[in-house]
């Protein structure tokens, strides 16, 4: 076998989630290696949105302007029946979200990995390998010794932690032991990827038409690109649903024939499903591998994000700052909660959708246009809960919640304060450096009723209270 490599993490998988944790961690100084089994990035679109927070992970690891440049925006995301009814209208997806970037952005799944991957190529403690496939483990006291093949014949890699952030079929959740809970939502789509040729003829709006005969989702992509959804019905074959004339059939209706020219289609089925354990000594699951979501809240990639961006900095606490290791058992703690309610909005409006009884839609119909007219409609925009345990100062004001990133002549609060966790209370207000963002700071505190508070380098809040009381409950909890 061939020389061993020595890594603080190893990371199964080069997907968005694997490399987006490789690079926070590398930024962060922490030796790590990604086994990534295919030779390179899948050319074709797959998940199609970003939000505002995921947005800002970007910025940490520093491709957000490269990624919003190419990235498409809609005012309107419209739940609509087959008349063109409004059911549900979700607003506000082209405005600035608390995370200091568009609320939601259209994205080309291939031009964002190619920027986390050029970004990871400058930092000196990472290495991604492409064509490496893990193939077993031995956890041995203080970590693993892993098995990987590569076209140059099997290697050894010794690592402190292992991640699988390896897709939905997950070979490390299955080696490891690891189930899933299955949360009862199951359903083929055949999905259509379309080059733009002529934008003025597509829609402007994200939509999700809820007509019973054929449930169907038309949604913008990155620059350049549009996709279409449509639900293979009970007792349908999926490859005649695929077929070249069924596809013409489909499209027939949206009169974009000459404004785009197919560049995919491809037959998905939609689940909702949930791992029972995301820690398992020193095995850590991450994205898909973790947790698999159904696409009408646009939460997947956003959610393998997140994973990332809660897992950097504790693997980084852990091996540099000399952290407790049960600091991890709080990833799952934190996750799981806001996980589940971003599966359960998803679920609910593919529920809406789906309903292909054509009395059942009728009713869906009456009862929500009745609730719209009624001004008792759940529309506006889609927002999580925040934290309730975990690493947070529970009982303090704010705690567990999301802290926003203030923009101020487009300059943004994380560039100016950086990574790691921040104390601010008032006396730090008056530095010139935070001169611009000085209102919107005190505002916070003012709202929260807070002398001070102390924000996590994933940016939720850990508490408020007085910036000496902070500090040492800060420190205590790293090493509890």
């Amino acid at each position: 076998m061939a020389e061993r490599i020595d890594c603080d993490v190893l990371i199964a998988g080069g997907g968005p989630t694997g490399v987006t944790l490789a690079v926070l961690l590398a930024q962060r100084g922490i030796r790590v290696v990604v086994a990534e089994k295919e030779a390179e990035i899948y050319p074709l679109p797959r998940a199609a949105h970003l939000d505002h927070e995921t947005i800002r992970i970007l910025q940490e690891a520093g491709v957000a302007d490269e990624v919003v440049a190419t990235s498409r925006r809609s005012a309107r995301y419209d739940f609509l029946t087959a008349a063109g009814e409004i059911l549900l209208r979700f607003e506000g997806s082209d405005r600035i979200g608390p995370g200091g970037w568009p609320a939601a952005n259209m994205i080309h799944q291939p031009s964002v990995e190619s920027a986390l991957r050029r970004q990871l190529a400058t930092l000196p403690s990472a290495q991604l390998h492409s064509r490496w496939e893990l193939t077993g483990w031995n956890e041995e006291g203080a970590g693993i010794t892993a098995t990987i093949s590569t076209p140059e014949g099997p290697r050894e890699v010794r690592a402190a932690w292992l991640i699988g952030a390896d897709g939905a079929r997950s070979p490390v959740r299955h080696a490891a032991g690891i189930t899933f809970d299955d949360l009862g939502f199951e359903e083929p789509w055949l999905v259509i990827d379309m080059l733009v040729h002529d934008v003025s003829r597509l829609p402007e709006a994200n939509l999700q038409i809820c007509d019973p005969a054929r449930p169907t989702t038309c949604v913008l992509m990155g620059e350049g690109r549009h996709r279409w959804e449509f639900m293979i019905l009970p007792g349908e074959a999926a490859e005649d649903v695929a077929s070249d004339a069924s596809v013409q059939r489909l499209m027939q209706p949206w009169d974009v024939e000459g404004a785009v020219t197919l560049e995919r289609k491809a037959v998905y089925t939609f689940r909702a499903r949930i791992a029972q354990q995301w820690r398992k000594g020193r095995v850590l699951l991450a994205g898909d591998a973790a947790h698999q979501t159904p696409p009408f809240a646009g939460q997947g990639m956003c959610s393998g994000l997140r994973d990332a961006a809660n897992l950097a900095w504790k693997l980084a606490a852990i091996v540099r700052e000399g952290a407790s290791e049960d600091l991890l058992d709080t990833y799952q703690t934190e996750r799981a909660p806001i996980l589940r309610a971003t599966i359960d909005m998803a679920v609910m409006m593919g529920r809406t959708v789906c309903i292909t009884d054509p009395a059942a839609a009728a009713a869906r119909d009456a009862q929500m246009l009745a609730a719209r007219a009624a001004g008792h409609s759940p529309d506006g925009t889609v927002d999580y809960p925040p934290m309730a345990d975990g690493l947070i100062l529970a009982g303090s004001a704010g705690a567990g919640s999301y802290f926003p990133q203030p923009v101020a002549d487009e300059a943004r609060l994380d560039n100016v304060l950086g990574a790691g966790h921040w104390l601010i209370d008032r006396t730090a207000l008056e530095i010139p450096e935070l001169a611009l963002f000085r209102d919107a700071l005190a505002g916070w505190l003012d709202a929260h009723g807070a002398e001070a508070v102390l924000v996590r380098p994933d940016r939720y809040v850990f508490g408020t209270g007085s910036a000496g009381q902070l500090a040492e409950s800060w420190e205590a909890a790293l090493k509890a």
